[in-house]
C-alpha cells in the first residue's frame, strides 16, 4: 500500500505537468466518449440453427465470441441468410446516422454539452450508408448540428485515424469542441451462408468530442499511424457487395501489427510514470486480442475487451471498449489504444488521465 501511495503522488505531479503542457501545446483532449450496440443479438446457438457447419464449441476455439448484435432481425438473417447485401438496408431497424447519431449523444452528454457546441464533425468507417454525401453530413443532420462536416475513413483503423489528423493540426485551426463518429453496422455486408464471416461481425458504433483548445480529464499523449497499401486486397467490402478477407493472413498481421505498435506507444520518455497501462485492441477476435497482449506483457487485469459478447464492431470496436470502461479510470492511468483494418493499416494512440480539467 506504500508503494502505491508513492505512485499516487508521482501520479498526480505527472499528471498536472502534463496537463499544462498539454493546454500549452494544443495537444488533443478528450471531453466525452460513447457507444451504442442495437438489441437483436446473433449468439452462437442462433449460427448453430442456420446449419452452415457451425458449433458453439468451434466458434469459441476459433474466435473466441459468444454473441454479436446486429441491426438486421433474426427472422430476415436466418430466412435470407444476407445473400442480398442491398435489401439488407431496406431491412434494417437502424440506419448509420441514427446509431451513429446515439452513440454521439452519449459522448455530448458526458463531455456537459450540447449539440450546438460541436463546431466540427467527422465520420468512417468500414460500410458508409450512402457513397455520397459525406455520412457526417446525415449524422450531423439527425443531432441538428450545424457544422462543417466531412468523413475520414480507414476502415477498421478509422478512430486512431481520426485522432492522429487532429492531433497534428494546430489549434488555431480547429473549433473548440470536434465530433468524431464511427457508425458500424456491418452485419449487413456479412454472408450468413459463410461461416468463416458469419462468426465474426457484430453492430455498434462509437462516438467522442475532442478538443486542442479546451483541456479535458484524458489527453492524448502520442499518436501512430501508417499503411502498407499492397495488402489493400486481403479486407474488402465492395461497393453494395459482401465482406470478404485472407482470414489467416489478417490475422497474423494484426497480431504483429497490435505488438508492435503498443510496444513503440509504452516505451518509456522522459516524464513517464512506472504504472502499468490499460490495453485496448482491434475487437477483431478473441485469440488475436490475447496473443498480441501476452506479446506486449500486458496483465489479463489490465486488458480491456467486449469482443466476445458484441463481436467484430470494425471501426467501433476500440473506441466502443473505451466508452464502455470509460469511468473505470483514475488519475495518473495511462491507456495504450492500437487498431488495425483493411488497407492493410493500423495505427494507436496513448491516452493518459488526469482527473483535473483546468
Amino acid at each position: 500500500m506504500g508503494k502505491r501511495r508513492d505512485y499516487s503522488s508521482r501520479r498526480r505531479r505527472a499528471d498536472r505537468a502534463l496537463l499544462m503542457q498539454h493546454k500549452e501545446e494544443g495537444m488533443l483532449q478528450v471531453h466525452g466518449i460513447g457507444h451504442f450496440h442495437p438489441e437483436n443479438v446473433i449468439d452462437n446457438a442462433f449460427l448453430e440453427s442456420l446449419d452452415i457447419g457451425t458449433t458453439d464449441e468451434w466458434i469459441l476455439d476459433r474466435v473466441g465470441i459468444r454473441e454479436r448484435r446486429t441491426v438486421l432481425s433474426l427472422d430476415y438473417i436466418r430466412d435470407t441468410h444476407n445473400t442480398d447485401p442491398r435489401a439488407a438496408y431496406d431491412a434494417s431497424r437502424y440506419t448509420n446516422a441514427q446509431t451513429g447519431a446515439s452513440a454521439a449523444r452519449m459522448a455530448i452528454e458526458r463531455a456537459g454539452l450540447q449539440p450546438g457546441d460541436i463546431g466540427m464533425v467527422i465520420a468512417g468507417g468500414c460500410s458508409p450508408q450512402y457513397v455520397t454525401p459525406a455520412e457526417s453530413c446525415i449524422i450531423a443532420a439527425e443531432l441538428g448540428i450545424e457544422a462543417p462536416a466531412f468523413d475520414l475513413n480507414s476502415a477498421c483503423s478509422t478512430f486512431v485515424a481520426q485522432l492522429d489528423f487532429l492531433g497534428k493540426m494546430h489549434a488555431e485551426s480547429l473549433p473548440d469542441f470536434v465530433l468524431i463518429v464511427s457508425p458500424e453496422n456491418n452485419t449487413r455486408t456479412v454472408n450468413y451462408s459463410d461461416r468463416a464471416t458469419a462468426v465474426l461481425w457484430g453492430d455498434g458504433s462509437s462516438a467522442a468530442v475532442v478538443s486542442t483548445r479546451v483541456p479535458a480529464r484524458s489527453a492524448v499523449l502520442r499518436t501512430s499511424f501508417a499503411s502498407d497499401p499492397a495488402g489493400w486486397e486481403s479486407v474488402v467490402i465492395p461497393t453494395g457487395g459482401l465482406f470478404r478477407q485472407d482470414g489467416s493472413a489478417v490475422q497474423r498481421f494484426a497480431i504483429r501489427r497490435t505488438a508492435a505498435t503498443a510496444a513503440a506507444l509504452l516505451k518509456k520518455q522522459d516524464g513517464d510514470v512506472d504504472i502499468e497501462p490499460w490495453f485496448i485492441g482491434h475487437q477483431a477476435n478473441l485469440l488475436m486480442l490475447r496473443s498480441a497482449a501476452s506479446r506486449v506483457g500486458v496483465s489479463d487485469s489490465r486488458h480491456l475487451f467486449n469482443v466476445d459478447r458484441f463481436g467484430n464492431c470494425g471501426a467501433a470496436g476500440a473506441p466502443g471498449v473505451l466508452s464502455q470502461n470509460w469511468g473505470r479510470f483514475s488519475p495518473g492511468d495511462r491507456l495504450a489504444l492500437v487498431v488495425v483494418g483493411a488497407g492493410l493499416s493500423w495505427g494507436g494512440a496513448l491516452l493518459t488521465f488526469s482527473g483535473e480539467t483546468a
